[in-house]
């Protein structure tokens, strides 16, 4: 049992996947495709015979006078959606309401929503409008978020930083398994990107990461995701086009990965040190349909070394997201968007399966196909977001101890929500609901039924202690979020949950619990959470979170303890 419990937020994979050659070659090769494209696309003759022509133009009729009028200096740079306004993205057209392209989609600091100004992955913001914006001297920080490198203001870097400051208490964490008590956790980071822009083809992005962690009674330190010395968070080069109709863009490197249902997809942004990834991603957005394709390794957290971080190739994402915007119409009285979405997800790693015994753990590795599909939008001011999953694959038993087995799971999951008009600010009342099937610990043979997600679901997605995880859950409870004001919020959160299958286990985050025979039926108790932010300055942002286990009869009495959690943080971010 213990053994289980200090395996909390780990996915250590195993390493039959790949070879030393197969590593090598692989990024010669990513490397010189990438060369290849940025050699193409900073070249004179990619561009078209228009442009050329207008660049001629252009370069003949620019004084040095004209370079110092902000029109004209800023003639042939291209503006962000909003260059007028607080929200700063890229224009990804219609796909900026949607989930659209992961980062721009989760585009909130703590659920501000329009009236946040930094995605959360930082790249997937564009502060270029800042170049002829009559009001940019208004916040001092604007000065770094765009800073010309040229006289027509087409090569430009911008800087992003973020310092935060968390504490965190649990009376019982992971219902008191892990024997700790009373845990205080304090914890701060820092992150530190530069985004440079070399005309509109080119991008390259890099992020550092600091992160330290202190307290009593902690735990779950030695997995990397709350220390780390100074490090490559992030780093890419993103080649962009315009073709067939299509913004297109190339990103090799290492990057967030947020394309996804937000149930099984997050930078995981609870932990000190976020989840990144070391890999490619191409994209496409028309008008009305996009596409993004992409293959992963996750990132090695191990190394406590400065710079150690390096790819793992052990873990892997790949697949690809598609979306559909439906034509705009009216219904309830207004406008009304539905977006259609299909994805393939598939994802490498080493997870084992529970056995009937107490504590067993049947180490393997698994291979999961996620083929879904998702509908959202509104129907006038009725939201909803609807998705369903199912998970096929592979689960090979470790030393070819056992047959492999084929992997059979589903998961659906909905969320409803009404917007209340006639109340200041903005009021939103939902019904979130989610099933993940479960499997069966008594059988070693036979299909797996339980649905994993290996890599975390989004913050606070289900249960911001991390106790519970998607996996042989049902869950529903009312999702509330109300801003009273632009720079305040109050979200409340009430799942109550039950075992999907009497026959499987509860897991947790990265594990699973050893609760066995002692555990009748099928009811696990609520976990109530209750979020109150309020940005106290223009780039300092206060945040509240209280949440509380309530455990069943059954659970308690199979060795589950109730508990209380309190979560600080003090955000500041430019």
């Amino acid at each position: 049992m213990n053994q289980a419990i200090t395996t909390i937020q780990t996915h250590l994979p195993l390493k039959p996947f790949s070879t030393s050659l197969f590593k090598k070659t692989k990024r010669k090769n990513k490397y010189f495709f990438l060369l290849l494209l940025a050699t193409i696309f900073t070249n004179p003759l990619y561009a078209s015979a228009a442009e050329q022509k207008q660049n001629n133009s252009d370069l003949n009729k620019t004084t040095t006078s004209d370079i110092n009028i902000p029109s004209n200096r800023c003639k042939g740079v291209v503006t962000a959606a909003g260059k007028y306004g607080e929200s700063r993205h890229p224009d990804w057209g219609l796909f900026n309401t949607n989930s659209g392209f992961g980062a721009v989609g989760g585009y909130s600091w703590f659920s501000f929503g329009p009236y946040a100004p930094y995605g959360q992955a930082r790249w997937a913001e564009d502060w270029s409008g800042l170049c002829n914006d009559p009001n940019k001297d208004k916040d001092w920080f604007n000065r770094l978020k765009y800073v010309a490198l040229n006289d027509s203001g087409s090569i430009w870097i911008s800087f992003s930083g973020n310092e935060r400051l968390r504490y965190v208490y649990d009376s019982k964490p992971f219902m008191g398994f892990t024997k700790k008590t009373d845990s205080n956790r304090l914890l701060l980071r820092s992150l530190y990107g530069a985004d440079l822009h070399v005309g509109s083809h080119v991008r390259a992005y890099a992020e550092l990461i600091n992160a330290v962690a202190g307290g009593s009674n902690t735990f779950g330190y030695q997995t990397g995701f709350q220390r780390k010395r100074l490090d490559l968070q992030q780093g890419f080069l993103e080649l962009k086009a315009n073709l067939v109709g299509a913004k297109t863009g190339i990103m090799g490197g290492r990057q967030f990965f947020l394309d996804g249902p937000p149930s099984i997809t997050s930078p995981r942004e609870l932990t000190n040190v976020r989840q990144s990834w070391d890999g490619v991603r191409a994209y496409a957005f028309w008008k009305r349909f996009r596409v993004d394709l992409f293959d992963f390794w996750q990132t090695d957290l191990g190394d406590r070394h400065i710079f150690g971080y390096g790819p793992s190739y052990n873990a892997r994402l790949y697949g690809g997201y598609a979306s559909l915007a439906m034509p705009e119409f009216n219904a309830l009285g207004k406008e009304s968007k539905i977006f259609v979405d299909a994805f393939f997800l598939g994802y490498l790693y080493k997870g084992g399966l529970p056995t009937a015994n107490i504590g067993g753990l049947q180490p393997g590795s698994s291979r999961r196909d996620n083929i879904g599909g998702r509908v959202s939008g509104n129907l006038g001011v009725i939201n909803f977001d609807i998705t369903g999953i199912y998970q096929g694959g592979e689960f090979r038993p470790a030393k070819n101890i056992g047959d492999s087995r084929p992997v059979n799971a589903f998961a659906i999951n909905t969320l409803f929500s009404y917007t209340v008009n006639n109340v200041p600010g903005k009021l939103t009342l939902g019904l979130q609901s989610d099933y993940f099937s479960g499997g069966n610990y008594h059988k070693n043979h036979g299909s797996v039924g339980n649905f994993a997600v290996p890599y975390f679901p989004a913050a606070n997605y289900l249960d911001m202690m991390l106790y519970l995880t998607s996996s042989n859950s049902i869950s529903t409870g009312p999702l509330i979020t109300y801003n009273p004001t632009k720079k305040s919020l109050i979200k409340l959160h009430a799942p109550v949950l039950w075992r999907a299958n009497t026959n499987d286990t509860i897991y947790g985050t990265g594990f699973n619990y050893p609760i066995r025979d002692n555990y009748s039926g099928g009811f696990i108790g609520a976990v109530p959470q209750l979020t109150l932010s309020y940005a106290i300055a223009p780039h300092l942002v206060w945040t509240n979170d209280f949440a509380g286990f309530i455990g069943s009869h059954s659970i308690r009495q199979a060795g589950a303890k109730n508990g209380s959690f309190v979560m600080e943080s003090l955000d500041f971010r430019f």
